[in-house]
C-alpha cells in the first residue's frame, strides 16, 4: 500500500538538501513499495514525452494521438512531442519505439497495421509484435470509408461492383496502409473483381491521387476522407463497420450496399518498449484511459467518426491476441502474398 501520496513524496525528495537524506527517504518508501513510482513520476516531470504515430497526418490514428496528446500533456504537466513515421507500413515507427529505452518516455500510437496486420502482409519484419512491446491502453475503433474518384459511373456499391465486372483490369485501388490494402483485397476477393492494387507510403498521399484521378478508389480513415466525400471530390459508397456511422448516417455499411457478410474496423492503441517497468505502464494506461472516458472527450472523436474504446493493458494484450489471428486470416482468405 501507498503510505505517501505520489506527489508528496516526489516533492519531498526534491526539497531534501542531501544525498544521505535522500537516500534515506526513499529507502523509508521501499518498505511501502512505491521507489518504482517516484522514479516515473520524476522522469516524466523533467523530459517531454514521444509519440511515435504509425500513420500519416489527418488519418484516425494521427487524429487520436494528437489529441490524446493535449490531454495527456495537461495529466502529467509536460509537454508531448508528436512524431509521424508512416512510412514502410510503419515499420519504422514500430522499430522506433521497439528499440527506444524502456522508461516510457517514447510512446507508439500503433494501430492493426503495426500490430496485426504487418505480420502477414511482409514476409519479414525487424520488430515482435508482441515481445518488443508493452501494451499500454486500446484507444479507439475506425472503420474506413469506400471512396471512388467521381469520373467512375457508380452511384452505389453494386453499381462498382457491376462496372468492375465490365471492365476487368480498368479499376485500380490505392493503399498507403494495411488496412487500407486489407480492405480493398477483401472486396476484390468478395465480390470476385479484377482490379489493380497501387501501393503508397501513406494513406495520405494514396488519397491526392484519388482526388487527381489517377487512381480509382481508396478505403479511406473516416477523417481523411470525409471532407473530399462532403465537397463531392470523392463519391463516398459505403462504411466498412456493422453498422453505419454516426458522422454521415446517410452512407451504408458495405454490407447492406451491396456485398453481405463485408466487415473491417480498425483499432488503435498504445504501446511502450519491452521491459518499461509496471508502474510506469500503469500510470500512462491511466493518463490515456481518462479522456477517452470523458463524454466530451468521445464526442470529439465520435464527431470525426472514430469511436472511443479505452482499455487496460491486460484487456489490450488479449485484444491484440485476437486481433493478430483475425487480421492474418482476413489477408489469407484475400489471397494476398506476403511481400
Amino acid at each position: 500500500m501507498k503510505t505517501v501520496p505520489e506527489q508528496k513524496l516526489v516533492s519531498a525528495v526534491k526539497a531534501l538538501p542531501t544525498r544521505r537524506s535522500t537516500l534515506a527517504l526513499l529507502g523509508a518508501a521501499a518498505c511501502g513499495g512505491i521507489v518504482p513510482v517516484v522514479f516515473a513520476q520524476t522522469s516524466f516531470a523533467t523530459k517531454p514525452l514521444r509519440f511515435i504515430v504509425a500513420s500519416s497526418p489527418g488519418g484516425a490514428t494521427d487524429t487520436v494521438a494528437r489529441r490524446l496528446a493535449t490531454e495527456v500533456s495537461k495529466g502529467l504537466g509536460q509537454a508531448v512531442v508528436v512524431e509521424n513515421m508512416p512510412q514502410a507500413s510503419a515499420v519504422i515507427a514500430a522499430q522506433t519505439v521497439a528499440r527506444a529505452a524502456p522508461d516510457g518516455l517514447t510512446v507508439l500510437i500503433g494501430n492493426n497495421t503495426t500490430h496485426a496486420a504487418n505480420q502477414a502482409l511482409l514476409k519479414n519484419i525487424p520488430y515482435d509484435p508482441n515481445a518488443d512491446f508493452e501494451p499500454v491502453a486500446l484507444l479507439a475503433l475506425a472503420s474506413l470509408v469506400l471512396g471512388i474518384h467521381p469520373s467512375i459511373p457508380a452511384k452505389n456499391v453494386n453499381e462498382l461492383i457491376a462496372y468492375a465486372k465490365a471492365n476487368p483490369g480498368k479499376l485500380t485501388y490505392a493503399s498507403g496502409t494495411g488496412s487500407a490494402r486489407v480492405a480493398a483485397e477483401m472486396f476484390k476477393a468478395e465480390a470476385k473483381l479484377d482490379m489493380l492494387n497501387v501501393s503508397y507510403k501513406s494513406n495520405a498521399q494514396a488519397m491526392n491521387d484519388v482526388l487527381g484521378g489517377h487512381t480509382s478508389m481508396i478505403f479511406g480513415d473516416i477523417p481523411l476522407i470525409i471532407q473530399h466525400v462532403r465537397s463531392g471530390a470523392v463519391r463516398g459508397l459505403g462504411v466498412t463497420s456493422a453498422r453505419r456511422t454516426a458522422l454521415a448516417p446517410e452512407l451504408p455499411t458495405i454490407a447492406e450496399a451491396g456485398l453481405p457478410g463485408y466487415e473491417l474496423v480498425g483499432f488503435i492503441a498504445a504501446f511502450v518498449p519491452a521491459k518499461t517497468p509496471r508502474t510506469i505502464v500503469q500510470r500512462l494506461s491511466q493518463e490515456f484511459q481518462k479522456p477517452l472516458r470523458d463524454k466530451d472527450f468521445v464526442a470529439g472523436l465520435l464527431a470525426v467518426g472514430v469511436d472511443s474504446a479505452p482499455s487496460s493493458p491486460e484487456e489490450l494484450r488479449s485484444f491484440v491476441s485476437v486481433q493478430s489471428r483475425k487480421w492474418g486470416d482476413m489477408v489469407r482468405s484475400a489471397g494476398i502474398a506476403p511481400e
